[in-house]
C-alpha cells in the first residue's frame, strides 16, 4: 500500500501513456524535408543538420545523437554515450514514441515553433525531457547511479531539475523550461503545458508520496510552485506566480498566494489552448 492510500486519500487511475499514439514515421519524415531544406539554405549549420538528422535513419537515432552532443562530458565522452543512449531508444520503443508526442505537442502549442525539427535541434524543453525519459528507463531498471548522473547533467546543461524516479506522461510541453524542477514522487500525465521556474515539490522532510499529482490537460503558468500530494485536477489552470498548497479541482483556475479558487476554467483542456489569462467560463445567467 503507497502512502497516499494509508493517509486515506484515493487519487483513482493515473493516466501514462506506455505506446502512445502517434505516427513516429511521419513525425521524422516531416524533420528530415525540413533539415535538407535548411541544410542547402544555411551553410552554417550544415554540420550540425548532417550528423544529427541528414546521415541517420530515425527519429531515436537522431535524438541520441543530438543529446550525446548536448551533454557530452569528461566524464562521458560523446563516443561513449552515443551506443548508450542509442541502445536504450533502441530497447524501448514507448520512449521514442513519447519523444514524438512531445515534438508534436510543441509544434502544436507553441506558436514559436515553426517546424518539428526545430525541438529537436533547438528547444532546450524538449532536449530535457527526453534526457528525464532516458534517465526514468534507467531508474526502472535499477540503474540509479547512472539515471542520477543523467539527472545531474540535465541540471547543468538545460537548468531544469526532474527526479528519475517521478513519473511523466507524454505529449509535454515545457515552454523556456529554465528552472523547472520536479520531485522524486510527483506524477504528471499526458498533455500537460508548463512554463519556466515552475515546481512539483514536497513540504519538508517527509518521506513517501509526498509531490503533486497533475492530471491531464493542465496548463501551469511561469513561476507556479506546487507544494505537497496536492492534485491539479484534470484540466485544470494555475495563475503565473501561484502558490498551491491544496487540491485544485478539476476544469477551474487557481491564482495567487496562497492559490484561491478564481472559476471554471475557460477551456475544457488549458493546456492545449494555452491562454495564461485568467479567463473563466460565465455562469449560467450570470454576467460572465
Amino acid at each position: 500500500m503507497d502512502s497516499d492510500q494509508q493517509n486515506g486519500k484515493d487519487l483513482g487511475a493515473v493516466r501514462i501513456c506506455r505506446f502512445p499514439s502517434v505516427d513516429v514515421e511521419a513525425v521524422w519524415k516531416s524533420i528530415r524535408e525540413r533539415a535538407s531544406t535548411i541544410h542547402e539554405e544555411e551553410h552554417g549549420l550544415r554540420v550540425l543538420i548532417d550528423d544529427v538528422i541528414l546521415q541517420r535513419s530515425s527519429l531515436g537515432e537522431a535524438a541520441s545523437v543530438r543529446l550525446a552532443r548536448k551533454l557530452a562530458r569528461e566524464d562521458m565522452t560523446r563516443e561513449e554515450l552515443n551506443p548508450l543512449l542509442s541502445g536504450i531508444l533502441a530497447e524501448d520503443a514507448s520512449l521514442v514514441a513519447s519523444m514524438a508526442r512531445d515534438i508534436c505537442a510543441i509544434v502544436e502549442r507553441d506558436p514559436a515553433c515553426d517546424s518539428p525539427l526545430q525541438p529537436l535541434l533547438f528547444f532546450k524543453g524538449f532536449l530535457a525531457i527526453s534526457t528525464y525519459r532516458i534517465s526514468h528507463h534507467l531508474w526502472q531498471r535499477g540503474r540509479i547511479e547512472l539515471a542520477l548522473y543523467f539527472q545531474s547533467l540535465a541540471s547543468e546543461v538545460f537548468a531544469v531539475d526532474i527526479h528519475p524516479a517521478a513519473r511523466i506522461g507524454c505529449g509535454i510541453l515545457l515552454d523556456h523550461a529554465t528552472s523547472f524542477v520536479v520531485g522524486e514522487t510527483a506524477i504528471v500525465e499526458d498533455d500537460v503545458s508548463i512554463l519556466h521556474e515552475v515546481t512539483l515539490g514536497g513540504t519538508g522532510k517527509q518521506s513517501g508520496d509526498r509531490h503533486p499529482v497533475v492530471r491531464s490537460g493542465v496548463l501551469l503558468g511561469a513561476g507556479a510552485k506546487v507544494l505537497g500530494r496536492v492534485e491539479i485536477g484534470e484540466g485544470a489552470k494555475v495563475g503565473a506566480g501561484s502558490v498551491v498548497l491544496t487540491d485544485v479541482p478539476s476544469h477551474s483556475t487557481v491564482a495567487g498566494v496562497p492559490a484561491q479558487l478564481v472559476g471554471e476554467a475557460a477551456e475544457d483542456a488549458p493546456a492545449l489552448e494555452m491562454d495564461q489569462r485568467l479567463l473563466c467560463r460565465k455562469a449560467a445567467g450570470g454576467p460572465g
